[in-house]
């Protein structure tokens, strides 16, 4: 993982070559074409959210005050052990206005965050507002990053620089200003071995002639600078990242992050704020160079996926093209989705990718 030349020498090339005709074990093999591109956009509508069952604590009798007062206790703090969430949502916490910060997400949550009680609708000055990414955190740091363990070819302090240099990715593809203002992710696209020839075709092709196949918002986010600008310069963030032990002892890294982008018109005096909210997940194999033809530094993709709500779904543009509430139409024809529902896996949320319908986020 440490730094080096750019390219394989031709001598090493040549070596490859020959020692793959000849069928040596021990020649490192070009990665395999293993990208899975797939993308959902739901376009976002003005439906109310349906809400939660609220808690309303049984009336105590007068001759067991002491016994119910124990009692209580003991179910509050089981309940703040097991739903968190929710325990705030009694106090107010759930009505957008909260400004506690949630925990990281460890592992995957097994119900959606809270609806608040009434719509809030986000400002200028709020973005967030009547949301439940007001509460995640901001950038990078809403990104939970598991404690490193020696893995496949590397060693605990390699693995922990994969970690890191996985959360640059992320950073560099999905978070920073320049990129989410249209330009190319130069920084990003670096850490992508140049040796996976579909990708490498993908990201030529997709900042050129986007299509479906070949949409940059499968890997990127990006917004049409003369239209669309950033309210502020916080991204809220809530995902986790995953690894384990790949094919050919490689060090394969998931991730699984929703983002959420409050934009405004780009004209001056827009004050109207609406938000694209994107999750995505990929999937990266940091390979081991004696096995697979890499370059230093750089890991090969093993999947990537894009489910987003608000950010365009007649047309591939290579952008999200958010629309604004008087632009919506009166309903969607796919199914309804929750963008802040992150208890279900993205291959659930992917398994109706293709239907080619736009359907309704439930939730700004």
């Amino acid at each position: 993982m440490g730094k080096g030349d750019s390219s394989i020498s031709d001598e090493e090339w040549e070596r490859f070559l020959r020692e793959s005709e000849a069928g040596a074990p021990s020649a490192p093999e070009e990665p395999s074409a293993r990208a899975r591109m797939v993308t959902r956009r739901l376009r976002e509508q003005s439906g109310q959210p349906q809400g939660w069952r609220t808690h309303q604590p049984a009336k105590s009798r007068k001759g067991k005050a002491w016994y119910v007062v124990g009692l209580l206790v003991l179910v509050a703090l089981i309940v703040v052990a097991v739903a968190p969430d929710r325990v705030t949502g009694w106090f107010g916490g759930d009505d957008g206005g909260g400004k506690t910060p949630l925990a990281a997400e460890s592992e995957r949550p097994n119900q959606p965050p809270a609806t608040q009680a009434a719509a809030q609708q986000p400002t200028l000055r709020e973005p967030f507002r009547g949301s439940p990414a007001v509460r995640w955190a901001d950038g990078t740091a809403g990104i939970d990053v598991p404690a490193a363990r020696a893995t496949g070819w590397m060693t605990k302090k390699q693995v922990e620089r994969t970690l890191e240099k996985s959360r640059d990715f992320l950073a560099a593809s999905s978070l920073d200003p320049g990129v989410l203002a249209g330009q190319r992710p130069t920084e990003a696209i670096a850490l992508i071995n140049p040796r996976q020839r579909d990708v490498r075709d993908y990201v030529k092709a997709a900042f050129v002639t986007p299509t479906r196949e070949n949409d940059p918002l499968l890997l990127f986010s990006r917004f049409p600078k003369a239209k669309i600008k950033l309210v502020g310069d916080v991204v809220k963030t809530r995902g986790r990242m995953t690894y384990r032990e790949g094919e050919r002892g490689a060090v394969e890294v998931t991730t699984d992050v929703t983002y959420v982008y409050p934009v405004t018109r780009a004209e001056q005096g827009s004050d109207e704020v609406v938000r694209t909210i994107a999750r995505r997940e990929v999937v990266m194999s940091w390979d081991d160079p004696a096995k697979v033809i890499t370059e230093p530094g750089t890991f090969s993709l093993v999947s990537y996926k894009v489910d987003s709500t608000n950010g365009g779904c007649d047309t591939v543009t290579g952008y999200f093209v958010p629309t604004f509430r008087a632009e919506r139409p009166a309903a969607g024809e796919g199914p309804e989705v929750d963008p802040y529902d992150r208890s279900t896996s993205m291959e659930e949320r992917m398994r109706d990718a293709d239907d080619g319908k736009c359907g309704t986020a439930t939730r700004e």
